[in-house]
């Protein structure tokens, strides 16, 4: 354990909302963890879309000022607060704490530790909760992924599009791969995926249907929305499911209900926060992945990596959509 009485760290810390020039570098006390809690030195944090909406104060749950940003990361246990026994001072774990990890130091619930497979480094681990756990929830609790259906996977080089590439596959999914560029679509390619189209195609539903023999995707997972919502819809196969995931155009989609009635559609909504409160179905999602990642057939892809105090530099990377895998950024 670190010896921290009376002693400061290194945070980023947002006094008002906006975009990278809120975030501010400055010396914060070390937290203490109460009952229930621990507290972890943080090695690596694993930036998230989600995590500038809500610094953009755009984000579904209201954001609340002063904040430390960061809802994932990976660290080394540092201290157990009263009645946390199942964790060790000295072990490499990951948290999902909704914010406070852009610090050196970080105390969250005992029961927002994640554990990992001794396979991944501290970055891999940062990388993992968001994006893995939302691809599953996505694919299988409510998607409902039955093997040999196919999958358009949108953003597919990005931090969730690999994952969802992978886990699909490891479901016995077909995955057809959107991105913006070749380079990326063949990031895709190297993770499994099936089929791998330009997303700025003009006849891109064609193209989704041509692969899948007329019929049309099973799943879409869409984070894009905006004017590409109703190419979703356009993609999908009798009783195909459109899983929301996002909305980075961050412009308006448009959706008349009786729309869905000729093929009988679904439109799912999907948000990883509630998940975490329900423990059987995180035990089963933890269970899942601890074994994929554990025996090698899946792994957190880590892009770039940025220092503390290139935060700013950092959000417009990912806001610029110039990320391949999990942008991290290191105290």
């Amino acid at each position: 354990m670190t010896d921290t009485t009376a002693a400061t760290m290194r945070a980023i810390q947002v006094q008002r909302l906006g975009g990278p020039e809120v975030l501010e570098l400055t010396t914060l006390p070390v937290p203490e963890p109460q009952a229930g809690q621990v507290r972890i030195k943080v090695q690596a944090v694993g930036l998230n879309f989600a995590d500038i909406l809500a610094v953009r104060g755009e984000y579904l749950t209201r954001t609340r000022v002063p904040m430390v940003p960061g809802m994932e990361f990976a660290g080394i246990v540092d201290k157990l607060g009263e009645g946390v026994t199942h964790l060790q001072e000295g072990q490499l774990v990951a948290a999902l704490g909704g914010t406070g990890a852009m610090a050196e130091y970080s105390v969250i619930p005992a029961a927002a530790v994640l554990p990992i497979a001794q396979n991944l480094n501290a970055r891999e681990a940062a990388a993992l909760p968001v994006s893995f756990y939302t691809a599953y929830f996505s694919l299988a609790t409510l998607g409902q992924a039955k093997p040999g259906e196919w999958v358009v996977v949108q953003a597919a080089a990005g931090a969730l599009g690999t994952a969802s590439v992978q886990l699909a596959k490891a479901m016995g999914l077909q995955v057809i791969a959107l991105a913006s560029t070749e380079e990326k679509l063949e990031v895709a390619r190297s993770l499994g995926a099936d089929e791998a189209l330009l997303n700025t195609r003009t006849d891109l539903v064609d193209a989704v249907k041509s692969i899948t023999g007329g019929k049309g995707a099973n799943m879409v997972l869409e984070i894009v929305g905006g004017r590409g919502f109703q190419d979703s819809l356009a993609m999908l196969a009798s009783r195909g499911r459109v899983l929301v995931i996002g909305s980075a155009s961050r412009e308006p989609s448009q959706l008349r209900p009786v729309e869905l009635m000729k093929k009988n559609l679904s439109v799912i909504g999907v948000w990883l926060m509630p998940f975490l409160a329900d423990v059987e179905v995180m035990s089963e999602a933890t269970a899942f992945l601890t074994k994929l990642i554990s025996g090698g057939r899946a792994k957190p892809i880590v892009g770039r990596t940025f220092s503390l105090e290139q935060a700013g530099e950092a959000f417009d990377f990912v806001w610029n959509r110039a990320s391949t895998g999990k942008v991290v950024i290191e105290p």
